[in-house]
């Protein structure tokens, strides 16, 4: 009972830190965690934020790359306010060509993807659906990053991490694996994390 209370209380604190603090979610302070330890933005950098809703990652990066910087945002779904300096495009990426993922741009300098599926409450379904995004989201991370780019990507525990893993370090000098402190004790969510965006190394 008492580590339940614990994780309770975590959880309300970083709830109350975000509403004082004016952010949309809680999870802005995953980003903020990966960000101090992996270092992924600097100013005037382009980003592209899957799965943006409900905005606290696009907040979290307007501020982080200034206003020579670009932000953009996919989601299904509308933003429940909008997020001054960001580009917010309501779309499936599926539906999306890398040139509307572009929007106007010649690259990014960091991907994230905080997309999630839909559960149905079978592991392995879900397990999944996680992996069959963030395959979506590394695929276009390869084709849109520039030299030296950051890729950020939520994944469920499974054993597709290891293999997602594996196909990030043919094109990233340096692979993680991080779980932030702001995630809740008992998800399974993870994230994987590349650094230093490159050709393959693998081919040829």
């Amino acid at each position: 009972m008492g580590q339940l209370r614990d994780r309770k209380h975590r959880h309300d604190a970083f709830f109350r830190k975000a509403r004082n603090e004016g952010f949309a979610a809680r999870a802005v302070y995953k980003l903020e965690d990966i960000d101090r330890r992996a270092r992924l933005f600097h100013l005037g950098a382009r980003v592209l934020d899957l799965g943006c809703r409900p905005g606290s990652w696009l907040q979290y990066a307007v501020k982080a790359v200034g206003v020579h910087g670009a932000v953009v945002g996919i989601d299904r779904l509308p933003l429940p306010a909008p997020v001054p300096g960001a580009k917010v495009i309501v779309a499936d990426i599926y539906e999306l060509s890398d040139e509307q993922l572009l929007s106007g741009l010649a690259a990014y300098d960091v991907v994230l993807s905080d997309m999630a599926p839909d559960t149905t409450g079978i592991r392995a379904t879900d397990q999944a659906r996680s992996a069959n995004l963030v395959e979506e989201a590394l695929a276009r991370a390869e084709r849109l990053l520039a030299p030296l780019g950051c890729f950020v990507a939520k994944i469920f525990q499974s054993p597709e991490v290891e293999v997602l893993r594996k196909r990030m370090a043919r094109h990233f000098a340096e692979v993680r694996l991080l779980k932030p402190e702001a995630s809740r004790q008992q998800s399974t969510e993870l994230y994987l994390v590349g650094k230093n965006f490159g050709p393959d190394t693998t081919k040829g």
